[in-house]
Parts: C-alpha cells; sequence; structure tokens
C-alpha cells in the first residue's frame, strides 16, 4: 500500500485497511480516508490527535463544549439557543484559589496561580510538606492536606515507622524463630537460617534422618536431632547395623580347687608338675568370692563395739567439762576475803578432777 493523504488530516499513513470486513476488503484509493489510521490489531485502530471514535471518524470538540459539535477537532459549534463561551468565561472557571484563567490555541486553557498555590488548577497550596522539602523517608508519603494543614504526617510504607518512616521495625524483636536459629531483620519480613537438623520457614520442622533408611537387616529406625538410632535384631550390631555377631563359642565348665600351692583343674590335668597355673577362662568362669557369714558377724560385732567405746568416751569428756565449769563458778562467786583460800581448794580440786577422770577412763 502508498501513503494516503485526507482532507480531514485524520492519518498520514496508510498501515493497512482496520474496521468492519467490509472495510478492510476495501483499497486505500477507493475508501474514504477515515479508514487507513495505523492500527494496533485487527479492528483496532489508533487515531491521530483530535480524532476518536471506533474508526476514528469523529472530531474531538473543544474542552468545555458542553452544548456544541464539531467538525474539525478543537472546534465548539453552539447548538441553537446556545452562545459561545469558553470555558475561562464560564460563572464556576476552573481554576481556583483566585487564579487568572487564560485561553490557549487548540482550545486548552491554563490558570496563572498565586503565591503560594501551584497545581494544574491551582488547587495546592505550597504548604509544610513543600516547604520541607519531601521530608518523609524509606518511600514515605508526606501528607498535608494539600498544604493547608498547619504541620505534615508521614505515611509510612509497611515495615517502616517513625514521625518520618526512619525507624525500620525490627521484625525479629518476637524470636519468631525455634529451635536455636538465628533471625535476620529484613524490610517488612525475617529469615530465619536453621540449625543443623532443622528446617522450614520458622525451623520447627526437624529434618528426618530416617528417610534414607540408613538402618541395614531389617532394624528399626528411631529418628533424632541431625542423627538417628538403629534398634538391632539378634545377631547384629554397629551404628547401623552392619556387622554381624559371631555365634558364641561356649567353653564347658571347669571345676577348680583352689589350694595354697595351686590350682587343679580335675577335668583336665596339663604337665607342669606343682606350677601355679590359672588361664584366662577359669578366672572368668569363677564365681566373685565374698565374705562369708562368720567373717560377717565378726566385722558387725567389732564394729558395734568400736562405736560403744567412742561414745563413753565423748560422755566422759563432757561430764568432767561440765564439773570444771561448775567449779570455777563456784569459785569466783565468793567473798574477797575468802578469795586466797577458796583459790588453793579450787586448784586443788580441779587438779585431783583431772588426775582421777582419765585413770577412770583407762580402767574401762
Amino acid at each position: 500500500m502508498g501513503s494516503a493523504g485526507t482532507a480531514f488530516g485524520r492519518v498520514s499513513q496508510c498501515c493497512h485497511i482496520c474496521g468492519s470486513p467490509a472495510q478492510q476488503a476495501a483499497s486505500c484509493s477507493i475508501a474514504p480516508a477515515w479508514v487507513f489510521p495505523c492500527c494496533h490489531a485487527l479492528s483496532s485502530c489508533r487515531c491521530d490527535p483530535g480524532w476518536e471514535g471506533e474508526y476514528c471518524e469523529d472530531c474531538v470538540r473543544m474542552p468545555g463544549c458542553l452544548h456544541g459539535t464539531c467538525h474539525q477537532p478543537w472546534q465548539c459549534i453552539c447548538h441553537a439557543g446556545w452562545a459561545d463561551i469558553h470555558i475561562c468565561e464560564h460563572q464556576s472557571p476552573p481554576c481556583q484559589n483566585g487564579a487568572q484563567c487564560i485561553y490557549d490555541r487548540d482550545g486548552e486553557y491554563s490558570c496563572l496561580c498565586p503565591e503560594g498555590f501551584h497545581g494544574k488548577d491551582c488547587e495546592m497550596k505550597t504548604g509544610p510538606c513543600e516547604k520541607a522539602g519531601s521530608p518523609c523517608k524509606n518511600g514515605g508519603q508526606c501528607q498535608d492536606e494539600n498544604g493547608f494543614a498547619s504541620n505534615f504526617t508521614c505515611r509510612c510504607l509497611a515495615g517502616f515507622v517513625g514521625a518520618l518512616c526512619e525507624n525500620d521495625v525490627d521484625d525479629c524483636l518476637m524470636r519468631p524463630c525455634a529451635n536455636g536459629a538465628t533471625c535476620h531483620d529484613g524490610i517488612n519480613r525475617f529469615s530465619c537460617q536453621c540449625q543443623v537438623g532443622f528446617e522450614g520457614r520458622f525451623c520447627t520442622i526437624n529434618i528426618n534422618d530416617c528417610a534414607s533408611q540408613p538402618c541395614k537387616n531389617g532394624a528399626k529406625c528411631y529418628d533424632r536431632v541431625n542423627d538417628y538410632d538403629c534398634l538391632c535384631p539378634d545377631r547384629f550390631t554397629g551404628k547401623t547395623c552392619e556387622t554381624p555377631v559371631p555365634e558364641p563359642t561356649w567353653a564347658p565348665p571347669y571345676q577348680t580347687a583352689v589350694t595354697g600351692r595351686r590350682v587343679a583343674n580335675h577335668s583336665e590335668k596339663e604337665p607342669g608338675g606343682g606350677l601355679l597355673k590359672i588361664s584366662v577362662k577359669e578366672v572368668v568362669t569363677q564365681r566373685d568370692s565374698g565374705l562369708s557369714e562368720a567373717q560377717l558377724v565378726t566385722v558387725l560385732v567389732f564394729g558395734v563395739l568400736t562405736a560403744v567405746l567412742v561414745l563413753i568416751t565423748v560422755l566422759l569428756m563432757l561430764r568432767n567439762w561440765q564439773r570444771g565449769r561448775q567449779r570455777s563458778n563456784w569459785c569466783q562467786s565468793t567473798s574477797q576475803a575468802e578469795r586466797k583460800l577458796q583459790d588453793q581448794e579450787c586448784q586443788v580440786g580441779m587438779l585431783n578432777t583431772v588426775l582421777i577422770e582419765p585413770r577412770k577412763t583407762t580402767e574401762l
């Protein structure tokens, strides 16, 4: 296809015929110019500026043209009974806060904002947010009621707190990780570094060490923390029950008679004269010897006698100490005149006590 100019100026180039099947069957030379705009896809036309509609057949009216029509883009041909008034001449112009509405070309308008206001319609005031220069951090949104609030506030993203959204929330504060895992804080999230033997988001799952079936020869596996135990059947041993237990070789019982000179084996007598010979098997098969009944009684009797003797000695010592204390108190309570005589008597009495009582103890 070649290029196709139009009297309406709706397209600059004919990409391919766009529209209904009948229109798609037409050619560039015979079809109206408005069916040749460039297309995004079948039956979807991309119109030039100033044109709209399914096949770009309608012109765009001038902004604010409420009761009129157009033949060219940005026109406003008023209907009967309506006057041609621009949007800036309406009773309620779009510009706010005392701004001046200016008519531009192509039916557009602009607002000349007074000092302290901005925006397309001067609807936004230069408030605390703009004066502070975007104070909110970490993606927080500054809010000041379009500039009319006395102070600004910050609306923080998830994971941040603070007047300026400057603080990252510690997501590990509640200790979400279990079984000794290490918690790593992130932005509105956390991650757990599990100890060996655990897995899962919170490290609560004990890894099944029996999943690989390590126990052999029909043994039963018990899972532990990063370990396992095998309950081996008979005739097997080892960590995984991999080692067979050898068959026991029992030796016939030995009857030995122990004398002061040698041990004689009645079942088998080896040459060697009167030498004392004890084999390893004989030592293993012998029963552990203990005290006889007579020896046990003798030990108990001596123990009781020793305890009685110690008790009597302690009682005598306490008695002598009490007598000496009473005599000392009696000696100290006498008058000054009799002090010398009583001191001599007390000394003699105490000396007799010290000499006589040990003798009694010795006789016992």
